[in-house]
């Protein structure tokens, strides 16, 4: 099969179907290769599986991505699930998901590893010195990008700025603004529906690469039909699961043991991910930093950093919290720190996850068909508008502990600022790619870690 697109006289045949194993080690491939966030894997995915395999058309391609745009979680993991669920029924989905997370899962284990026991190592300081202004700067971006997407009225400002005033300045629980806007959403929509309207996000179905699998008019597999039983089953066995694991849990621990208590918080965050994995990240810090105190501002901060540099969706980023969490907190004992460490990330990893397999299996018929709904999508488009202000907050938080570390109290940055200020420039003016920047700003917060010392 040729690397590139196929030629768009229609005259190509449409590929042979994929065998299961074939497509394992392609979903493998993609849990390794999925830089960049959301953007970056759902252009890696479209430019695999819609130009260059056609396993997928690109009506069906966008159809599926807007469906999972409307979920709470990371879309790009759940479009994997959802076009392997679409191939290969429920396996295929879970394989699908699974592999889009676990390489990424088992890369953050060994580097929070190394975070935990040799961070005071200047070398390794010097490179989070480095990185943490510049992710200051990427979530300074990633509210103005969401930003000029979704605040296309007056009405929807009001929004956001309702929710940065509403977190900064009174700290309501992020599940709180979430509740309300999809509040002011559904009322919104019925009162001034075209406030609410702002328009596809993803852009027009473009030319054709040739004929499909699952082309434009392949009609739906018999496994992805909507039944009520199909639908009940799978209900009940993610409910099943989640019970199982939530019931062993207590049983080793109790109620107020870290690993349940983690299982059951990162269960609640789960659900609340609307906007991506920056706009949950003020209520994961209200939980694990303020709430239970499992890592410091300082570590989540670091722990992002790490979130960028790897593969996977960044809502993975609890996967360090929980390891961090569970390595100080000694959930297996002091003589078990890296296992406690691990279990905890696993345990985590679980309970972020799943309810994306159950939304994905259970409820793809179902939601599918209320795309483009507005009493559907008007919720949706407040939260969106909401979650601008949030994130905006975020970035003000990581600005404070990264340029007066001490407090305001303490002396202010020069540095760090410098760099913030760079990265900023670089992400906003020169559209630099988010590897390339953490690795320019690690090199210089490196070099000026160990050539301080020269300068004392």
């Amino acid at each position: 099969m040729s690397a590139g697109a196929p030629p768009l006289d229609g005259a190509v045949e449409a590929p042979a179907q994929v065998p299961f194993a074939e497509a394992f080690w392609f979903w493998l491939k993609l849990g390794f290769i999925s830089f960049g966030g959301p953007a970056g894997q759902i252009s890696i995915m479209h430019s695999e599986l819609v130009e260059r395999r056609r396993w997928i058309s690109e009506k069906r391609f966008l159809h599926a991505l807007n469906y999972c745009m409307v979920l709470p979680g990371p879309e790009a993991q759940q479009l994997a699930t959802y076009i392997g669920w679409l191939m290969h029924r429920g396996w295929g989905g879970i394989v699908a998901g699974a592999l889009f997370v676990l390489p990424s899962l088992f890369i953050l284990i060994g580097l929070s590893w190394i975070y935990i026991a040799f961070g005071d190592v200047p070398a390794v300081a010097g490179v989070f010195y480095g990185i943490k202004p510049a992710v200051t700067a990427l979530v300074l971006h990633a509210a103005h990008r969401i930003g000029t997407r979704a605040l296309k009225n007056g009405w929807l400002w009001g929004i956001a700025a309702a929710a940065f005033v509403a977190i900064f300045a009174f700290d309501v629980p992020f599940p709180l603004i979430v509740l309300a806007a999809a509040l002011i959403g559904h009322l919104g929509g019925r009162a001034a529906p075209q406030v609410f309207i702002v328009g596809g996000g993803h852009g027009a179905t473009q030319a054709g690469y040739g004929p499909a699998i699952i082309d434009d008019d392949t009609p739906t597999p018999p496994h992805a039909a909507f039944s009520r039983a199909r639908l009940a089953r799978v209900l009940i066995i993610g409910a099943g699961l989640w019970m199982a694991a939530m019931a062993l849990l207590v049983a080793q621990g109790g109620l107020q043991s870290t690993l349940t208590q983690m299982g059951w918080f990162f269960s609640k965050a789960a659900l609340v991910t609307f906007g991506g994995a920056y706009a949950v990240l003020p209520y994961v810090y209200q939980g694990a930093v303020e709430q239970h105190q499992w890592l410091s501002g300082a570590q989540m901060i670091d722990g992002l950093a790490l979130g960028e540099t790897t593969p996977g969706p960044l809502i993975m980023v609890v996967a360090f919290v929980a390891f961090v969490g569970g390595w100080l907190q000694q959930v297996l004992g002091p003589q078990a720190l890296f296992m406690g460490g691990a279990l905890a990330a696993l345990v985590v990893t679980f309970f972020t996850f799943l309810p994306s397999f159950v939304f994905i299996l259970a409820g793809g018929p179902v939601v599918e068909s209320t795309h483009g709904n507005l009493k559907f999508t008007a919720p949706l488009t407040a939260i969106t508008a909401a979650v601008v202000g949030v994130i905006l907050n975020l970035a003000l938080f990581f600005a404070y502990h990264v340029l007066w570390p001490q407090g305001f109290g303490g002396p202010f940055d020069v540095v760090s600022a410098l760099i913030a200020a760079a990265a900023a420039v670089a992400l906003f003016r020169f559209k630099v790619g988010v590897m390339p920047l953490l690795g320019a700003c690690a090199a210089v917060g490196l070099a000026v870690t160990l050539l301080q010392p020269l300068f004392r």
